[in-house]
């Protein structure tokens, strides 16, 4: 009995390791998605989008016919109406997610976008917090209201709300927080939520190219061979990522992802004013100071909240 209870912690510190190693490798891909899609700026960003929907279910629908009883288990999913549920909201979040970054990122907009996924650990915590009933310690709680009145003074000294931002956090943060609530393995529910989307997608990809809009193997159309082959592998760079963000959102808190997370936005930060030469506005460097204010207040109270 005492072997059994000392190998629970033991696991869960495994399971814990796992799911920070996870939530590392998932935001350093993102971090560099926009040399990825910056290649694409040619074609039409929802083509782009439905093309990332598209390849990635053929990818892991793949991966599930590959593996045993994959593909029931998928079929089962679909028939259980709560799990469809979940899977649903989850792909719908996700969609539009990707959509929003993809425009704009092509949009010159990086460093905005960057700034979304900075703010994302506040709609994760406080997701965490109120929904799923996770302890909000002080020191977290001073990080966030630090990055609360970043967004503030921003929004002041824009004159408007930094949408974009905004909406990048937030679709993302209530998709961590389906994921966590469905639980459902990390191959299993990607192939659900890109299952759900992608008769969508394709038949918007098809009525695209009856019009003669559509790109795929059209260089009039931005899709040389190069941005082709690009659009097919969009679904092995889509899902790599979303994978291990699954895998680590069904073993860490809401709240450390939520803040392992700025790996990303400093990735796409630094391409957007170091690669592509866009300056943010005075606004915009407000916004970040007070993110980089709040992690490194979420940081220097991490020993004290653990003792407590």
């Amino acid at each position: 009995m005492r072997e059994k209870a000392n190998s629970e912690p033991c696991e869960a510190r495994r399971q814990s390791r796992r799911g920070t190693l996870a939530a590392f490798a998932a935001y350093g891909m993102w971090g560099l998605f926009p040399l990825y899609w910056k290649r694409l700026v040619a074609i039409d960003p929802v083509q782009i989008l439905c093309h990332r929907i598209v390849w990635s279910a053929i990818l892991t629908f793949g991966i599930l016919a590959a593996t045993r009883g994959g593909l029931e288990r998928l079929v089962a999913l679909f028939r259980d109406r709560r799990r469809f549920a979940a899977a649903a909201s989850a792909a719908l979040l996700v969609t539009a997610n990707w959509g929003i970054y993809i425009w704009a990122v092509n949009s010159g907009r990086v460093t905005e976008s960057s700034l979304g996924y900075y703010i994302n650990p506040l709609f994760s915590v406080a997701l965490g917090a109120f929904v799923l009933r996770e302890r909000l310690d002080r020191g977290t709680a001073l990080a966030v209201g630090v990055a609360a009145a970043g967004i503030g003074a921003a929004a002041l000294m824009l004159g408007r709300l930094p949408w974009v931002s905004l909406l990048l956090a937030g679709t993302f943060a209530f998709y961590g927080l389906a994921k966590k609530k469905a639980g459902l393995e990390p191959v299993l529910g990607l192939a659900a939520e890109t299952g759900i989307a992608a008769p969508f997608a394709l038949a918007y990809l098809i009525v695209a190219h009856a019009a003669g809009r559509g790109a795929f193997g059209v260089p009039a159309n931005g899709g040389g061979a190069v941005e082709t082959a690009m659009l097919v592998l969009a679904g092995t760079v889509t899902t790599l990522p979303l994978l291990a963000f699954a895998a680590a959102a069904n073993r860490i808190s809401l709240q450390r992802m939520g803040f392992i997370q700025y790996l990303s936005p400093t990735g796409q930060l630094a391409l957007g004013v170091l690669v592509y030469g866009e300056r943010p506005a005075p606004g915009l460097v407000v916004a970040f100071g007070a993110m980089a204010l709040a992690i490194a207040t979420y940081i220097a109270t991490r020993p004290r909240a653990g003792a407590s």
